[in-house]
């Protein structure tokens, strides 16, 4: 089974695919870490990336399309997209690449969150640079205060969670990849979770009924 995550910046995607990755043995596959990685290494698509991202804008389809095809090589069941397809061009992009290898995407969970709670979200959110998990200063805190729980890492504020970027990236979200949504319910593959006020646990067992696994 293949899996987009679909929602806003700050709507939980992060934290779900941590979920399902420890409890169902999935595999993340987040093109955040893609254009890290690109980045650090400084391949061309990474320079190019980078520019974008350091002002929260979104990574133009070819660049980000690049990276992907080359990380999907020989990776291609029992994945979970995360923050890849944005974009309408990306999702058809997408489709091509996994019929080429015989896969497919078989379920799109979208988590529907407020605005109002998105902002509060990204505005507090931390980072550890190593394990990429994620915490927030107020609804998911560290044990010790800037320190990973898993490996003891510094953990760092994104660039692109300052509160200047983070509403270019939703501005961007709404226009570029809302319309995903109405594509994908037109597969009926669409698994719609209202998360405006719900628990993490409780969004991962919505979730886990909807997806019947």
């Amino acid at each position: 089974m293949n899996i987009i995550l679909l929602g806003a910046p700050g709507s939980g995607k992060g934290t779900l695919a941590e979920q399902l990755v420890e409890h169902k043995g999935m595999q993340q596959f987040s093109t955040g870490d893609i254009f890290r990685k690109n980045i650090a290494e400084k391949t061309s698509l990474g320079v190019e990336a980078a520019k974008y991202m350091n002002q929260g804008k979104l990574v133009p389809d070819e660049i980000t399309n690049g990276m992907v095809k080359h990380a999907l090589k020989g990776r291609h069941n029992n994945l979970i997209f995360d923050g890849y397809p944005r974009t309408l061009e990306q999702a058809q992009t997408l489709e091509k690449i996994l019929k080429e290898v015989g896969s497919q995407i078989d379920h799109v969970v979208y988590l529907d969150v407020d605005q109002t709670i998105l902002l509060e979200r990204l505005s507090g959110r931390l980072v550890c640079p190593e394990c990429k998990r994620s915490y927030h200063l107020k609804n998911r805190p560290p044990v010790f205060a800037g320190i990973c729980d898993f490996d003891g890492s510094a953990l760092e504020v994104r660039p692109d969670d300052q509160i200047d970027k983070i509403k270019i990236r939703l501005e961007a979200y709404e226009t570029q990849t809302a319309p995903l949504i109405d594509y994908y319910k037109k597969n009926e593959i669409v698994v719609h979770l209202n998360a405006h006020d719900l628990a993490i646990d409780e969004v991962y067992k919505q979730v886990i009924e909807g997806l019947g696994i």
